[in-house]
């Protein structure tokens, strides 16, 4: 307890670069999986390759990803952007998955009454179909951002400036203090994403808020 109290600054510093290199790709990931989703939720025929081939992008070992994207993209090895690219690829391997069920469990009564009432193409979609997706979008969302705070941790190995850096440094020294603080920062962040997802999600759903209200 009294190491963490003396790191406060450092560990601060380390978990706020943690929360960006986690949290950029997840909006990113976000942007990219929502049309590719509504892609697979909108064409059967598409719906198995598209998923197929967004779900493999999961299982390239981050580690390989670290070290090979430097020389992809010509950016030195330390370069956040090359942790960014990678979670990106991740986020986008959870949430197309994820966009597509949410977009396919909206209520088609529903999407018939809208469309009656004028509402087609981008227009239903952006007015009814992503507001009712919402509570399915967070769930994915919630996971992936666990999901990411996880892995950017992996970027340690190769000396990128996050909470790893406590994993690998306090493993390296023997100092198992060290090691715990890196465990518990990483726990915390990915508890402050999961409550702020879930919060803008409830925000984005009032509906939802009244009728558990109205059963109360």
């Amino acid at each position: 307890m009294t190491w963490a109290l003396d790191h406060l600054d450092e560990i601060m510093g380390r978990a706020g670069q943690h929360a960006w290199l986690a949290g950029i790709p997840l909006l990113l990931g976000l942007l990219i999986a929502l049309p590719l989703g509504w892609l697979a939720a909108r064409k059967a025929w598409l719906r198995g390759p598209l998923l197929s081939a967004t779900g493999l992008l999961y299982t390239i070992p981050s580690l390989a990803l670290f070290i090979l994207l430097p020389s992809i993209l010509q950016r030195g090895i330390l370069d956040p952007v090359n942790v960014i690219v990678a979670m990106t690829i991740y986020t986008v391997a959870l949430l197309t998955r994820t966009v597509s069920d949410a977009l396919s469990s909206v209520d088609p009564s529903t999407r018939a009454a809208a469309t009656a009432m004028g509402y087609g193409g981008f227009a239903r979609f952006r007015a009814v179909d992503l507001p009712l997706a919402v509570p399915v979008l967070a769930a994915g969302l919630r996971v992936a951002a666990v999901s990411n705070v996880s892995i950017v941790s992996v970027a340690s190995l190769i000396g990128v400036n996050q909470l790893g850096y406590f994993l690998t440094n306090g493993y390296a020294r023997n100092f198992a203090t060290e090691v715990w603080v890196g465990i518990i920062a990483c726990v915390l962040l990915a508890i402050v994403f999961d409550v702020a997802i879930n919060a803008v999600a409830r925000l984005l759903t009032p509906w939802a808020r009244a009728g558990a209200e109205a059963t109360t």
